[in-house]
């Protein structure tokens, strides 16, 4: 291309008016979100309270993911249970492992509206406490019932029927806890378990919720710690 050529295609008037179109482009896509980012905005975007009780737990949720330790599961997980506690109308959910008691309050904020109660176990009193007192500031402490001990013992304890049972405790001992809790779930209650991609799972509890026909099992959230959902068959 001859240096006439080059002249008469990028003309000055030419050069100033696609210099502008650039231009124009660079700035829609600054201001433009990507579609990716929308859905992660959207995944990401925090639950609203629609009373005044639910604004004040949900506040201390905030509050215990940004500045405590011991979280136990990530928020999404935790919104999924108060989902699923709800969806069911769990009367009585039982937790195997309390840890600060943020997994709990998220149940909690279910049964705020079914009107149930949580029961949940723990081994190390520091956390026990620790969550006692998250509760009481929730101002859901009048719904939870909170066991300081192991729980492969305390568990035995408990009676039937139960509604909704969450498992995130000593992974090595999964299998245990669905052999003495799977009897006193009702049918079409929910066993749920944390953990099941990272760390590795319990085979024993793995083969015990996939392989018989007593439950139904689905496995939710795989790309981070992972969860499994296991529905008791009638």
């Amino acid at each position: 291309m001859t240096p006439g050529h080059m002249k008469k295609r990028f003309s000055p008037k030419r050069r100033a008016a696609l210099a502008a179109t650039l231009a124009l482009g660079a700035a829609a896509a600054l201001s433009s979100t990507p579609a990716s980012a929308q859905r992660r905005t959207a995944l990401e975007r925090a639950p609203l309270g629609n009373s005044a009780e639910e604004t004040r737990a949900l506040g201390v949720l905030d509050d215990v993911y940004r500045n405590q330790r011991y979280l136990s599961v990530p928020q999404s997980d935790g919104r999924l249970l108060r989902v699923l506690v709800e969806a069911i109308g769990a009367k009585r959910v039982v937790e195997v492992g309390t840890s600060t008691g943020y997994s709990g309050l998220w149940m909690l904020l279910g049964l705020m509206k079914t009107g149930g109660q949580l029961t949940t176990f723990e081994i190390d009193r520091g956390r026990h406490e620790a969550a006692r007192q998250n509760y009481e500031r929730a101002g859901l402490l009048k719904q939870a019932r909170l066991v300081l001990g192991d729980a492969h013992v305390e568990i035995t304890r408990l009676q039937g029927p139960i509604d909704f049972v969450f498992i995130d405790a000593d992974k090595e001992g999964y299998h245990d806890y669905l052999q003495k809790l799977a009897p006193l779930v009702r049918p079409g209650g929910l066993i749920v378990a944390h953990n099941m991609a990272s760390p590795p799972p319990d085979p024993r509890y793995v083969e015990a919720v996939t392989a018989g026909p007593a439950f139904e099992t689905v496995f939710l959230n795989m790309h981070d710690a992972g969860v499994s959902v296991t529905l008791k068959k009638n």
